[in-house]
């Protein structure tokens, strides 16, 4: 037995890791559809409409285009971090900039001016910059907001300022209530 052992190590510690991740992938799949079933349920039991389910969006934005959600897509990703950094590329792109004179984002519900210095300090400025965050975005600046951390999705930041971006006021009061500072 040990000999089987010994001449098949290698190929039984790869089996071994793609079904560690395979199976990491699937708990994955099923907690984030049971998370979403649930905030469903949320919704239809304190009367509001059930929220559409969106399609699957990229997650980060690479230097050739779009990561995508499988994990094939989530492999190629890895390696292009691991490449990036051993060669000393950048690979992904930073957080929108601004493209214009800062707005008073304390405007927004749950933004007070220490969240609003945070948020400059990370080079947020301006309602189109939130607006165009994308998921992972959103995560890699949820994870530099330090006492603010969670923030971001709890008081619907993103969601809050796409209204304001478009300059759709009506809009942001009929769902949000009246703007702060207005």
């Amino acid at each position: 037995m040990r000999s089987i052992f010994d001449a098949y190590t290698v190929p039984i510690v790869i089996a071994f890791v793609i079904g560690l991740a395979i199976g990491w992938w699937v708990f994955r799949r099923m907690r984030s559809r049971a998370e979403l079933g649930a905030a469903e349920n949320r919704q239809v039991e304190t009367g509001g409409a059930a929220p559409a389910v969106e399609q699957e969006r990229p997650l980060t934005r690479t230097m050739d285009g779009p990561e995508g959600n499988g994990l094939i897509d989530e492999g190629a990703a890895a390696a292009s971090d691991v490449a990036g950094e051993v060669l000393g590329l950048q690979v992904h792109s930073q957080l929108p900039g601004a493209s214009g004179p800062p707005d008073d984002l304390s405007i927004m519900k749950g933004v007070g001016p220490k969240f609003v210095g945070k948020l400059n300090e990370n080079g947020i400025t301006r309602f189109d910059q939130l607006a165009a965050l994308s998921e992972n975005e959103v995560a890699m600046l949820d994870d530099k907001m330090g006492p603010f951390k969670g923030r971001l999705r709890r008081d619907r930041i993103v969601e809050q300022a796409s209204y304001l971006a478009r300059g759709d006021r009506d809009g942001f009061e009929a769902k949000f209530g009246k703007l702060g500072g207005a």
